[in-house]
């Protein structure tokens, strides 16, 4: 039985499903939900490198757009009846996933609900996964929810006769 889901949230369409799935599990457990936004207050670099941003103002966007993905996060969890808490969380790393896990363990938390986007191959290798990050170094159970928008195509595997 869980009692305490953490459930990264980032506004895109694989975490609002992800958020779907815990507030419906969390409602079956009597659990309640972490609702956690990773901000990398870390501005990305220039292609060149010289690239200038104000560093206060990009993280002061970031951390606001944070709080309101976080926000909209509650009302859906509060509208089913879950009880539910927000957490924004930064990092200067760009290790999203490791902000997860260290969260998750100082939460105890039973489970952790992430949704993922499915991609494989270059994709994966070029976006990165901080679903497969978490997955890797959680110390609790993980519940990835896919979304089906990259589905890997079937692959044909040569036959006798081909």
């Amino acid at each position: 039985m869980y009692r305490r889901i953490l459930v990264p949230v980032d506004g895109s369409g694989p975490s609002d499903k992800a958020l779907a799935v815990a507030i419906r599990l969390a409602k079956e457990q009597h659990a309640a939900l972490r609702l956690v936004h990773v901000v990398d207050v870390l501005p990305p670099a220039g292609l060149d490198g010289t690239a200038f941003i104000d560093f206060d103002t990009y993280r002061d966007s970031m951390l606001a757009a944070g709080r309101e993905i976080i926000k909209r996060a509650e009302t859906r969890a509060r509208a089913a009846r879950v009880s539910a808490e927000g957490k924004l969380l930064e990092t200067l790393a760009h290790d999203v996933s490791e902000a997860l896990v260290d969260h998750a363990k100082r939460w105890r938390a039973d489970l952790i609900t992430i949704g993922t986007h499915g991609r494989t191959g270059l994709a994966r290798v070029f976006l990165g996964s901080v679903a497969e990050g978490v997955i890797r170094h959680a110390p609790v159970a993980v519940l990835l929810v896919r979304t089906g928008e990259a589905r890997q195509k079937p692959r044909v595997r040569p036959g006798r006769n081909s």
